[in-house]
């Protein structure tokens, strides 16, 4: 009883803050009609005078910034679900910035001290307790440590677990509301959202799991200059502090100062996109949170990244079904664009192919039929992602953190070369990594994989035949001899699949020895 009653008083003062942001319109767009709205004149006051100026997308920023942590972090998933809300919206959205009040020093240094059983002055020689960045998580000072190491330390918020964890209880309750009540919801999974958005928030404020993911990236770039991860320090770090080296550099969306300092950014651009492709496509490990923010460069153009407590992963099918995807586009091959969905399983087999690809041929021709400058790959991957309901395709959420990394990937590097042609950037590195997966040598290495698979399930299969012969032995089962005879046939059928595969074996090895 008292979880929804909390509910909704929590709700009434949401909707106060809507109203006076003149935000009330994300109910309707969520699903619930514009009876709160309407409800609403009654009792919320009126908007404030200044958000009459702004675009109903900078209305809702605004209102989600005063909402709190939990609200922006919402509004920057939302940016990802322009079939929810449009694009102009994810747009406005995709600004979100955890821009925060900083809390003061001196609770950060007690949740340092806690964290670590010892004074401050037993881990650092010097601590600025004014913090240089404050977001709705966390926020990061600058310090020397007692070895004499400049570092940058990144503390959670007090209470933040609590406080998201309210919030979080809130966004469940009104997407089990909206499954039940709007079935054209259902197919947008807003309880899986909701439920994902939860389990990448509470991740994120597990500093401990954003220090191995800032590891587990260096380690994927250790051999490439051009991307530098900061190094992480351990012995400072746990669930609720993380403290890394400190780096330099110039913030990609200081484009006057980098010009300034000398720096090419044709480089820097190359070097941004690069990065980017080589963790989507070869690691398949992403940084999720590309903004101007969290990323550098120094005098040579090199990459500096910063804050990873956003990651995302795709696997192989993925990875395979997206490099499959834009090749097809670029090349308008609409077709194989439609056709490579159906492959993955994303669009269900009873749909019709051939209107799938008309489809596609609607989302790519008005985006690639522009100047090559301005073509937006995360926009199309963006469309198409919009026309799932058409087709009955399931929304996949482990593209939605792509798609709104590709769109501020593009944004910064397009804020610091407005001519970019993104295609011409990524072509290499996408056509390398399909040669690579795609290509007779990939399809040999996958079938030999699926020869060895087969083949260590053999030792199973004919110890489960000889545990079935031993139990009719001892339990004096008899066969009627229609049965014994279809025995006797698979057990020489087993005898022809097992030679085969020996031939098969053979017949692979040779082909590789071949190619190589």
């Amino acid at each position: 009883m008292l979880g929804p009653l909390r509910n909704i008083l929590r709700l009434v003062w949401i909707a106060h803050t809507l109203a006076r942001h003149d935000a009330m319109f994300l109910l309707d767009m969520l699903g619930y009609g514009d009876w709160p709205r309407r409800l609403g004149r009654f009792f919320l006051p009126g908007p404030r005078a200044e958000m009459r100026e702004l675009r109903r997308g900078q209305r809702l920023v605004a209102a989600l910034e005063a909402l709190g942590p939990a609200f922006i972090k919402f509004g920057q998933t939302l940016s990802t679900r322009a079939d929810l809300v449009g694009d102009a919206f994810a747009a406005d959205l995709a600004t979100l910035r955890d821009r925060l009040a900083p809390f003061p020093g001196d609770a950060a240094i007690e949740v340092i001290e806690d964290a670590f059983d010892c004074s401050l002055e037993t881990l650092f020689l010097s601590f600025d307790e004014t913090p240089v960045a404050a977001a709705s998580i966390a926020q990061v000072h600058y310090a020397t440590t007692s070895d004499g190491r400049d570092v940058a330390v990144k503390i959670l918020r007090p209470g933040i677990e609590r406080a998201f964890g309210r919030d979080i209880a809130l966004f469940r309750w009104l997407a089990r509301i909206a499954a039940a009540t709007q079935p054209s919801m259902r197919r947008l999974k807003p309880v899986e959202v909701v439920d994902k958005f939860a389990e990448s928030s509470f991740r994120e404020m597990d500093l401990s799991l954003e220090a191995a993911a800032a590891s587990e990236l260096a380690q994927n770039f250790e051999d490439d200059d051009t991307y530098v991860v900061p190094a992480i320090d351990w012995g400072r770090t746990g669930t609720r502090v993380l403290t890394q080296e400190r780096i330099g550099g110039i913030s990609l969306g200081a484009r006057d100062a980098l010009v300034d300092a000398g720096v090419d950014l044709d480089t820097v651009v190359t070097n941004l996109l690069a990065a980017f492709l080589h963790q989507v496509f070869r690691d398949g490990f992403f940084h999720g949170d590309m903004h101007p923010g969290n990323l550098f460069a120094d005098t040579e153009g090199n990459i500096l990244a910063v804050d990873f407590g956003i990651m995302g992963r795709l696997d192989l099918k993925n990875r395979r079904y997206l490099a499959d995807l834009m090749l097809a586009f670029l090349t308008r091959d609409y077709w194989r664009a439609a056709e490579v969905h159906f492959e993955a399983g994303y669009v269900p087999a009873d749909q019709s192919l051939d209107a799938f690809a008309q489809a596609c041929r609607a989302i790519g021709e008005p985006i690639l039929g522009k100047p090559a400058n301005e073509i937006s790959i995360a926009r199309l991957l963006a469309q198409l992602l919009r026309v799932t309901e058409q087709f009955q395709m399931e929304t996949q959420t482990q593209l939605l953190l792509l798609q709104k990394t590709m769109v501020v990937a593009e944004g910064v590097a397009r804020g610091l070369d407005p001519e970019i042609v993104f295609w011409e950037k990524a072509q290499p590195v996408i056509e390398e990594w399909m040669a690579d997966h795609l290509g007779p040598a990939a399809r040999v290495r996958d079938n030999i994989s699926s020869t060895l698979r087969v083949l260590r399930q053999l030792p199973g299969v004919v110890e489960n035949a000889q545990s079935l012969v031993s139990q009719i032995a001892e339990d004096g089962l008899r066969l009627h001899p229609e049965t014994v005879r279809e025995i006797a046939r698979e057990q020489a059928r087993q005898r022809r699949l097992t030679n085969r595969l020996l031939i098969g074996i053979g017949t692979v090895i040779v082909v590789v020895l071949f190619l190589a």
